[in-house]
């Protein structure tokens, strides 16, 4: 299996060189040449996640690892999680389940896709005998789980900005309190796009890198990471009803990765009913799926904080695979021409969508209203992410055939003054959660500036 970008120019890359790289050169995402197509009499019969990620990710690292050295990296990529099967499920009634994707170090769905890049990335430094360093920004879980997923590896230094903004004090907490030297919490006077757009740059020019060393992408650009959550829903699938019938998933998002993720499981084969593309009044992605407009607007503070993001990185490779038939032409033209015109597509195929996906977007009291429905009506606490799924799974019900599984992408804990706010009481709180906020913060100050955030890489990269 080879790799190409959806914009055409960076083609013909093999595993370690999507994993290593991050964005294409040319400013677009890796796609694999084709979708690998799944036995599922064969995953029928497996019983574990690790049985599942064993079958399913050898489909893509042939390129670069063989299937035996695949295994090894496999059975200690994840760990720390409170779950012996890493994923719970909680049946709300015959037609809706909760999968909860929270129960690993850092209570997030993202530890799934970053302990495996992390794995692979160390492998691969191992085996060329080079370091490198993790570069990335992040509107909430990305960047904990990211450092929690390589401080133990000495080869990898990160550097993780953290934007101004409605962050809980768990999760800036869980970057701010590792102390460990090769972890570096960057605190900036800026939005999660400001910072993004500060990453975008530092992977165009490097010119904080040493000669010869890796610029690793953690947030969900990396091809790898969509692997990780690929595995959880065949996982999901096999564990709610063995793929009798196909499922509906609804996916609280932003950056549009775990949507994608469920996206390409479909087209490798996963029974899939349709995914319910569920947002914050961070809108764009609603605003696609329901008028043809994908527009960039200012982002708003929400109580989903994960969410609150203007623009989906992910969506240019659902664009290039679904609606441009891998025309990577079209898709680097759209892009091209995106921040001054936005993206509308040819309205006859972005009818398309009705065939698979469905969108609904929450705004704060809507969020509110269901954490105190499913708490008070089937004693079940969710953090407002997961209430966002929530309540578009309810509003979209009567369009629906077949159950419904509700991605819960984060641990209810990590958000105290919206559990407050709701007047919600939670018990029982992750021993990795309440150990932070009694420790001490170490961060690093900066303007939102590149020249900033670049020079001070340099200096603690020497």
């Amino acid at each position: 299996m080879l790799f190409h970008s959806t914009r055409g120019k960076d083609t013909d890359k093999t595993f370690e060189e999507v994993l290593m790289q991050g964005l294409a050169s040319d400013g677009g995402l890796f796609m694999p040449d084709s979708w690998p197509q799944v036995d599922m009499d064969h995953l029928k019969n497996l019983s574990s996640f690790l049985d599942v990620a064993k079958y399913i990710v050898p489909m893509y690292t042939g390129s670069s690892f063989d299937n035996k050295d695949v295994e090894k990296v496999l059975e200690k990529t994840w760990h720390d999680f409170e779950k012996k099967e890493l994923i719970e499920t909680f049946d709300i009634d015959k037609n809706l389940t909760v999968l909860e994707l929270f129960h690993g170090p850092t209570a997030a769905f993202k530890d799934f896709g970053l302990q495996l890049a992390a794995a692979f990335f160390n492998k691969t430094l191992q085996v060329q005998n080079k370091t490198a360093i993790v570069f990335g920004a992040t509107s909430g879980d990305t960047g904990s789980a990211a450092i929690d997923a390589c401080k133990d590896f000495d080869l990898i230094k990160s550097f993780i900005l953290i934007p101004d903004g409605n962050m809980s004090e768990i999760q800036r907490k869980q970057m701010t309190t590792v102390n460990r030297a090769n972890v570096f919490p960057i605190s900036v006077n800026g939005t999660f796009d400001d910072c993004q757009d500060i990453v975008k740059k530092g992977f165009k020019e490097r010119s904080f890198l040493r000669e010869d060393q890796y610029l690793l992408a953690v947030n969900s650009i990396n091809w790898v990471r969509i692997i990780g959550q690929i595995c959880y829903y065949f996982f999901a699938s096999l564990k709610v009803n063995k793929f009798s019938e196909p499922l509906n998933f609804s996916v609280p998002t932003g950056n549009f990765g775990n949507v994608f993720a469920c996206y390409a499981a479909s087209k490798m084969g996963m029974p899939l009913s349709k995914i319910i593309v569920a947002v914050n009044s961070n809108d764009i992605l609603d605003r696609f799926f329901k008028n043809n407009d994908y527009s960039k607007m200012d982002v708003t503070e929400t109580i989903s904080p994960s969410m609150d993001i203007s623009v989906a990185s992910n969506f240019e490779r659902l664009l290039y695979d679904f609606y441009l038939n891998r025309d990577s032409k079209k898709c680097s033209d759209h892009y091209t021409h995106f921040l001054n015109n936005g993206i509308k597509i040819d309205e006859k195929v972005w009818k398309k969508s009705s065939e698979l996906f469905l969108s609904y977007c929450i705004n704060d009291d809507s969020t509110y209203e269901c954490m105190q429905h499913f708490s008070e009506n089937f004693n079940y606490i969710m953090d407002p992410h997961t209430a966002v799924a929530a309540k578009a799974a309810i509003k979209l019900n009567k369009t629906l055939s077949n159950k419904t599984v509700i991605l819960s992408t984060a641990h209810p804990a990590k958000f105290p003054t919206a559990l407050e706010n709701a007047g919600i009481n939670l018990d029982n709180i992750p021993k990795n959660l309440e150990k932070v906020l009694s420790m001490t913060e170490e961060d690093y100050k900066l303007s939102v500036s590149e020249d900033s955030i670049f020079n001070f890489i340099k200096e603690k990269n020497k």
